[in-house]
């Protein structure tokens, strides 16, 4: 257990780096979470994670007690802890990206306008506001998530989940991605969203083609050398 905790914290720190990198968190904005068993490593409150470091990220229970490190978790703790009680995610990232924050400030859902989209389980839930940190927002995000990987926060950001603290981290850089193509078609007229028959149609191809997977080459697309 000390391994994985060593090791999803390292991952938290990395997860940090690149999300600040990208612009996806400024400062001390957002907060980034791991599961190991029955505890979880979180980054702690007032942490700038474009610096963070092993001992920025604490590890607490399910109750979201102190089990190890010295400073307070982030404030949105129970938000956290509510995605963990209500899914089988490995880890979640909480973001204030300008585009999906923008976004939530204007949408009650964004439709599924690309076929990538539906990798975050298609139609984006805007989770109603609340106050920060309140059990209410961990409640309306919980909710946002349920069948989902992602979901924005009314007048305050993103949130994501994955297996990984990575995997957490690609969705919600692929939500900051497709709210950006929203806001970009919003100023030519109104996005098209995909109809239910056209995301089945590519749930079948994704299936029937295994894609996003590397794979050698069949004969037909071999060279004659």
């Amino acid at each position: 257990m000390v391994d994985e905790l060593t090791t999803a914290r390292a991952a938290l720190v990395e997860t940090c780096h690149r999300a600040a990198a990208l612009g996806l968190v400024s400062g001390t904005s957002g907060n980034l979470s791991a599961r190991v068993g029955e505890l979880v490593a979180i980054t702690a409150t007032g942490c700038v994670l474009g610096e963070a470091t092993i001992e920025h990220v604490v590890v607490v229970d399910r109750s979201g007690r102190l089990r190890d490190g010295h400073l307070e978790p982030t404030s949105e703790l129970g938000l956290h802890l509510a995605v963990y009680d209500s899914s089988d995610a490995g880890a979640v990232v909480h973001t204030h990206a300008p585009v999906s924050t923008a976004l939530s400030t204007a949408l009650e859902e964004m439709p599924c306008i690309h076929y990538q989209q539906l990798a975050l389980g298609g139609t984006i839930r805007v989770a109603p506001y609340a106050t920060f940190g309140t059990e209410a927002l961990a409640e309306g995000v919980a909710a946002a998530l349920e069948g989902r990987s992602a979901a924005l926060m009314a007048n305050h950001g993103s949130v994501a989940v994955g297996a990984t603290p990575a995997g957490a981290f690609d969705n919600a850089r692929l939500l900051e991605w497709l709210c950006t193509v929203y806001r970009d078609a919003s100023i030519v007229g109104t996005p098209r969203a995909l109809s239910a028959d056209e995301q089945a149609d590519v749930v079948r191809a994704v299936i029937e083609r295994d894609y996003g997977v590397t794979r050698p080459a069949s004969p037909d697309h071999e060279g004659d050398t």
